[in-house]
């Protein structure tokens, strides 16, 4: 299996499509991940151009890692749909990693994770679920034309997500709710790029309203057992050390 990134051999750069041809040279099957996000300025623009040299390489399976309740993720999603070849579409909610090697890491360590998060719900998906679905919708037959909804097996507030990563780790760390502007602030401070910043915003403020506050069944669907849970993964993380890394 070949990974396209900029640090591969042929390099992948979503910002450089000439970068792209060598990548998709003998290429059947593609797993489309768009960085930073599908949300982005710029993705549908990117996706369909990448979709349209895919289908001219001879690429006969795509799928697409995409956003739950993301406007802006959907219009990717159609692109793929409408084009002449096999699809899957795998919408992931929050990350767990976020937390052990994401955006929110340096607030864990320092033991306060201060975000613009209240009493929503959000059903955090371990990564490794959604490695395993991408990998069956790559590899097996079954899975083309499917959108699957993943997401852990239940709904967590960020501050219980929090609660569970101090029980597991046996460090006091606490979540403190931040206002909107308050955490645009900070965000600004830290020298973070822009789309970064804005990104972080919209998914605070727009992704984080309530839409997504569901269980969905992709996991179950894809693979027929049930997704790994985030105290599962909280002593998974705990065990390896990610959370005391001068113990």
């Amino acid at each position: 299996m070949h990974k396209g990134s900029r640090q591969s051999d042929p390099p992948f750069d979503w910002g450089d499509r000439s970068s792209w041809d060598a990548v998709l040279d003998g290429v059947r099957a593609a797993y489309i991940s768009y960085a930073p996000d599908l949300a982005m300025p710029g993705a549908t623009d990117a996706i369909r151009a990448f979709v349209q040299r895919a289908v001219k390489h001879g690429v006969r399976r795509l799928v697409l890692l995409s956003g739950r309740g993301e406007v802006e993720a959907q219009r990717c999603e159609r692109i793929i749909q409408r084009a002449d070849i096999e699809w899957t579409v795998v919408r992931a909610s929050w990350f767990c990693q976020n937390f052990s090697e994401g955006a929110f890491l340096d607030m864990v360590l320092a033991g306060e994770i201060a975000l613009p998060a209240g009493e929503i719900g959000e059903p955090f998906v371990d990564a490794d679920d959604i490695a395993d679905v991408a990998v069956a919708a790559l590899t097996e037959d079954g899975h083309a034309g499917q959108v699957y909804e993943l997401t852990g097996p239940r709904l967590l507030t960020f501050a219980e997500a929090v609660n569970a990563i101090a029980c597991a780790s046996g460090r006091a760390i606490r979540y403190v709710q931040i206002p909107p502007e308050t955490f645009a602030a900070g965000v600004a401070v830290a020298g973070l790029p822009k789309n970064i910043a804005w990104l972080l915003e919209y998914l605070f403020t727009t992704v984080l309203d309530g839409r997504n506050a569901h269980v969905g069944d992709g996991v179950r669907r894809a693979l027929a057992r049930e997704p790994r849970a985030f105290t599962e993964y909280a002593r998974r993380m705990a065990a390896a050390g990610v959370w005391n890394p001068s113990s």
